[in-house]
């Protein structure tokens, strides 16, 4: 797989990365821990060097579940975790204190089976920790050797700004995909200005794009998206013109419409690194594949005349969590 260097940064990563999540959280029961190693292997072997997880996941079983896999070739592939939740878990809130920074990834280096995490984000912004003593807590760590990179998920422009200016950012990660293009607004110019690489978190629009979703769709009673305004019933209903939109043009090309969602991503910038998650070994390799679907200028103009001509329905994220993002 071709490969992608984080905005200025100098980290290269592979041009698709993996989430991780699904594999141990929010999308229901967790992957059997078999499978779920033969993926990660999997995606490996077909060229993924960049490997998203965080604490908060499971939590914890996540991060072991990847110590184990990528194990045989930690040196070759390119961890990114996450801190900034108490005990790790995101339902009690934040916390972003310089001894809690530090704790984390001590602890998350145990579970990864490894001495230096590569790319270590804050999970969230904490209101109540200025992000100047956040980015002074992991300069130290960076310093130590400990981490090598580090990043924000899901901040606003003056968080990244006054961050930046401490210790340089490395990526935003936030969800971006042509079911959330809020982030085309002011985060990308101020990413491109800042030299900071983005990371789109579900750029398959939590599974949306694929076509594989419809209002008849049941979701698992554990599943994550069962909270997601969007994802209500009459909402997934009338989104679905977004995805006869991706199925039109992937029929031109030969590709499905997850491919294409994909592609169009990666053609937007080339210090964008989409991460699609998935529990399926089919899947993995059909996102692996859009990597090598070339968009030109004029199709990325057709995807994006067409998809602008369709108002996507529903909230995001139900009020509480919207709270939390963006600051």
């Amino acid at each position: 797989m071709k490969t992608r260097i984080l905005g200025n940064s100098g980290l290269e990563v592979s041009a698709l990365g993996l989430g991780c999540m699904g594999l141990s959280f929010a999308y229901g029961p967790a992957a059997e821990k078999r499978e779920a190693i033969k993926l990660l292997r999997g995606a490996f072997d077909a060229g993924v060097t960049f490997f998203d997880t965080a604490e908060a996941y499971g939590p914890f079983e996540n991060e072991k579940l990847l110590g184990e896999a990528l194990a045989p070739f930690r040196d070759k592939v390119i961890i990114a975790t996450k801190f900034g939740f108490k005990e790790g878990k995101a339902n009690m809130g934040m916390d972003s204190r310089p001894e809690n920074i530090r704790s984390v990834a001590d602890a998350s280096l145990k579970r990864l089976k490894t001495d230096y995490i590569d790319l270590f984000y804050q999970h969230r912004v904490d209101p109540d920790v200025p992000v100047e003593d956040v980015a002074g807590a992991v300069q130290d760590l960076i310093k130590a050797g400990k981490i090598r990179y580090w990043g924000l998920s899901e901040a606003g422009i003056a968080t990244i700004r006054k961050a930046h200016a401490i210790q340089p950012v490395a990526a935003l990660q936030s969800e971006y995909s042509l079911f959330f293009r809020e982030p085309e607004q002011e985060i990308l110019p101020a990413l491109e200005e800042l030299g900071i690489g983005f990371v789109p978190f579900s750029p398959l629009g939590r599974g949306f794009l694929t076509g594989a979703i419809n209002e008849q769709t049941k979701f698992n009673p554990g599943d994550f998206r069962n909270t997601l305004p969007r994802f209500a019933e009459e909402n997934r209903k009338a989104n679905l013109a977004l995805v006869d939109v991706l199925k039109d043009i992937a029929s031109e090309k030969n590709a499905t419409p997850a491919q294409i969602a994909l592609a169009w991503l990666l053609a937007r910038k080339p210090w964008i690194v989409p991460i699609p998650g998935t529990t399926k070994i089919n899947r993995l390799q059909e996102n692996i594949a859009a990597a090598d679907i070339a968009l030109s200028p004029d199709d990325v103009q057709q995807i994006e005349t067409a998809a602008s001509k369709i108002a996507i329905q529903g909230a995001r994220y139900p009020e509480q969590l919207q709270r939390s993002v963006g600051k």
